[in-house]
């Protein structure tokens, strides 16, 4: 399954948040996309998973165009897309959060396979499943929202800063299991980073933008070792 972006546009009213991109991501790739605040990397995530409108161009997922399908409708295709900030239900517990996961889906038997899979990943979250998500810690709620996803089976897993406001050592953890995730459930996952490096660590390719445009993109490798690339976007 491949994900095909075309000549894409998105407008906040006057403003093009989204200004002609275009990009390929294949089956299993995850693929980071990095830039500074304001430079589109949000707008593209809530295009992609049907949440704003485009206003041109093109979006495949699988030879068939999503553009204009709804938020609902892209889960049932596969994609899934994580927010940023965290995104649980604070008065719902762990367990009621995990459920919602599987809300639309008829396999309750993969339900129950996927939760168990999402718990041995993030043992925590076992430990309270009982407990009002509003108890979580940061780090915690961030795993507890890729783990409601991940319990949708997603093939196109859209990840919205799963980094932001997390300590080192619990942003390395997050990390950690993305990539155990993709390996093993042969996921493509978009993600979008602030926290460059991390993100470049465990991703295939990055794709750099500013303005609502591609500057540039290659190999995580590439653009590792590219001083200028390093200097002027990966802070360092």
């Amino acid at each position: 399954m491949t994900l095909i972006v075309k000549n894409l546009q998105v407008k906040h009213g006057a403003i093009t948040a989204i200004d002609d991109l275009s990009f390929t991501i294949n089956k299993g790739e995850l693929v980071t996309i990095i830039g500074s605040n304001g430079a589109g990397k949000t707008t593209l995530l809530r295009a992609l998973s049907g949440l704003l409108p485009i206003s041109a161009g093109e979006m495949s997922w699988n030879g068939k165009s999503i553009v204009g399908v709804r938020a609902e409708n892209l889960v049932r295709q596969g994609i899934v897309h994580v927010s940023e900030g965290k995104a649980v239900i604070p008065e719902l517990s762990v367990s009621e959060n995990l459920q919602l996961g599987g809300i639309w889906r008829k396999d309750k038997v993969d339900i129950a396979a996927a939760t168990a899979e999402v718990i041995e990943l993030f043992p925590r979250l076992g430990e309270r499943l009982s407990q009002g998500a509003d108890s979580l810690s940061g780090g915690e709620r961030q795993m507890l929202a890729i783990g409601r996803a991940i319990i949708a089976r997603p093939e196109l897993l859209l990840l919205d800063e799963p980094s932001l406001g997390l300590a080192p050592l619990i942003i390395e953890q997050i990390f950690q299991a993305i990539d155990a995730l993709r390996h093993r459930l042969g996921l493509t996952v978009i993600l979008v980073e602030q926290n460059a490096m991390s993100a470049l660590r465990i991703a295939d390719r990055g794709i750099i933008i500013n303005l609502g445009k591609v500057v540039t993109s290659g190999t995580s490798e590439q653009l590792l070792n590219d001083s200028s690339l390093r200097a002027a976007y990966l802070g360092y």
